[in-house]
């Protein structure tokens, strides 16, 4: 059964790895070997040798009658359901309200704030914001905003591409230090791997080296030299208060969390209430969200917002936590993480490898399989360092984050130039953030 779901696994993950090949959306790989992981569980039960059991984390021999053995794997089945969908409406709730956001044209405010008329200083500026930003919100949707935000000012198409390089370096940087940043950070806090606090303290210098050592590689950069030449627009920032109140609602979530232990999922729907409350004030409407369903009713921004929530974002984070869940409860990566340490691999090793292997594979699944893999406490030095190497590595393929993939297909950004041009500059902050983090805060992994 073993060697069956860990075929599944990798036939599913190879799809999902060459969907550019095959035009296949990832989401079908990712639901197909779900259903099929489970369903070969609770079809064939006496196969299954070792189960984790959910409720003390720890390994036994499976053994039992067929029912008994098939009403375990269905509590078990319940049980990761409902840590997983922790995970997914906390993103749900993420998603819309961001969209809300933007639907009062709030991340627009952002353009005023940029004065400058130096390209070199352009790329410091909107990095920074976007670092920043994306420790906030997302750093999908930064990516978004930032690129909407310098193609009013850079007009020349293959200036563009470097700026929209140094977006998804920033935007993954940002997104490494922050609970709610990056889904393989949300995944480890909500997972109860890491604590607000030790996870900024620790990722929160080698992030920043990640991003500044490929500016001040920049720096030496024909393209970033000399003034900007574009159109001035007059800007109205008429979605200021909206970004302001935004940004302050993001960061009541891991407030609400420390202060009220009230679980980061709920206090997230609590701001998005809170938001939509706002919304339907400021849209001159009575809060009624059942009024989207009557012909030629006012359009709700809450509804209308919900509306551009990627349900196939949610159900492909679904698949792949489920999947690596069935592989969890088999015993197979509990065996992967012992053949690990017999092997004499340290765990610092085994973080920096797995930061690279995010560069081609989908972070989400390597992280949600880290974490079954090894038994450490909650804020482990190995917890942090894999939030820095999970979020950063993807930068150093265009194809290695979410980040990336939407920056190549807003920009059209060739797979080879980001290669020649872009990766060195990654990979280069990705080795300094990491050998910081080793010699400074992790120089001995326990």
């Amino acid at each position: 059964m073993a060697v069956v779901l860990v075929l599944l696994f990798i036939l599913g993950y190879a799809l999902i790895a060459t969907e550019h090949v095959h035009r296949i959306d990832k989401v079908i790989p990712a639901l197909l070997m779900m259903a099929l992981a489970w369903g070969l569980l609770l079809v064939i039960p006496q196969a299954v040798q070792d189960w984790m059991n959910p409720s003390s984390e720890l390994l036994s021999t499976f053994s039992g009658t067929s029912e008994q053995r098939i009403a375990l794997i269905q509590g078990t089945l319940m049980h990761h359901l409902g840590k997983t969908a922790e995970i997914l409406i906390f993103l749900i709730g993420a998603m819309t309200l961001v969209e809300l956001i933007d639907h009062f044209e709030g991340f627009k405010a952002v353009l005023p704030l940029i004065k400058t008329r130096k390209k070199y200083r352009l790329l410091w500026l909107l990095c920074t914001i976007t670092f920043f930003l994306s420790a906030i919100i997302d750093n999908l949707t930064t990516t978004l905003v930032m690129i909407a935000v310098y193609r009013k000012l850079v007009e020349h198409p293959k200036e563009r591409l470097w700026y929209a390089g140094f977006i998804v370096i920033a935007a993954n940087a940002g997104g490494a230090w922050s609970p709610i940043g990056d889904v393989t950070t949300t995944m480890l806090w909500i997972g109860e791997k890491i604590s607000i606090g030790p996870l900024i303290m620790k990722t929160f210098l080698p992030s920043v080296l990640c991003l500044a050592v490929p500016l001040l590689l920049a720096r030496w950069l024909p393209v970033f030299k000399g003034p900007l030449t574009f159109t001035e627009e007059n800007t109205l920032a008429k979605g200021k208060t909206e970004l302001i109140l935004g940004v302050g609602l993001f960061l009541m979530v891991p407030a609400l969390k420390v202060l009220a232990h009230m679980p980061p999922y709920l206090g997230m729907l609590f701001v998005l209430g809170l938001f939509a409350l706002y919304a339907e004030w400021k849209s001159n409407r009575a809060f009624n969200l059942t009024e989207f369903n009557e012909e030629h009713a006012p359009v709700s921004p809450t509804m209308r917002s919900l509306e551009k929530v990627e349900l196939p974002t949610i159900l492909f984070f679904l698949g792949i936590l489920l999947t690596v869940a069935a592989l969890e409860s088999a015993g197979i990566i509990i065996h992967l993480g012992q053949s690990v340490q017999a092997a004499g691999i340290s765990p610092a090793a085994f973080m920096g490898f797995l930061g690279l292997s995010s560069a081609i594979f989908d972070n989400v699944p390597l992280v949600a399989a880290t974490m079954g893999m090894f038994p450490y406490a909650m804020d482990h030095s190995a917890w942090h360092l894999l939030a820095y190497t999970a979020g950063t590595g993807g930068s150093i393929l265009v194809i290695g984050s979410a980040a990336g993939v939407v920056a190549m297909g807003i920009e059209k950004i060739p797979f080879g130039w980001y290669l020649k041009h872009i990766a060195p500059l990654a990979l280069a902050g990705y080795i300094i953030g990491y050998l910081f983090m080793l010699l400074t805060l992790y120089f001995f992994l326990e």
